[in-house]
């Protein structure tokens, strides 16, 4: 049997977002994309939380994350993924407008599996994600276990930055 499996994008900006899921769900191969629009909603989707409860189809192939965000932002939400035993395999890829090395140096330092910049040309953005898709939904092999498997997820407080 074949995984389900899908990309959980956390997005703020409405016409990233709109750009971004328009460019992952039009193509051959259409995956799934779960929209966060805050770093709040991004770890209830993780953590099967109120609106996710319900939710079955395991975790997601890759988290591509904007750092700023509201409520929680995305060094936040990046810090609680790889602290928590359960979720520390997902990779994430920072997905962000900021070319702040300090940005850059505290998501890896934090543990991000990648940092893309975002393009301003509407073009490069596009070919972007798709290739960022590409590679993490068809190159990439998930490790063994959970990652894309059905765990319960336990609730976690969650405390704004």
């Amino acid at each position: 049997m074949k995984e389900h499996k899908w990309i959980l994008l956390a997005e703020d900006n409405a016409i990233d977002a709109d750009l971004a899921l328009r460019t992952m769900e039009v193509n051959e191969a259409k995956v799934e994309v779960v929209l966060a629009s805050d770093g709040v909603e991004a770890l209830d989707c993780l953590y099967r939380r109120g609106a996710y409860e319900t939710r079955d189809s395991g975790d997601p192939a890759v988290v591509l994350l904007d750092l700023k965000m509201p409520r929680v932002d995305g060094l936040e939400v990046l810090r609680q993924i790889k602290a928590d035993p359960r979720l520390k395999q997902i990779p994430v890829v920072i997905f962000s407008s900021s070319r702040e090395e300090a940005d850059l140096a505290q998501c890896y330092q934090l543990g991000a599996n990648a940092y893309v910049v975002k393009p301003v040309a509407f073009r490069e953005y596009r070919d972007v994600l798709e290739q960022v898709r590409r590679f993490w939904m068809t190159i990439n092999e998930l490790p063994p276990g959970d990652p894309v498997g059905n765990g319960a997820r336990t609730p976690q407080l969650i405390t704004a930055a």
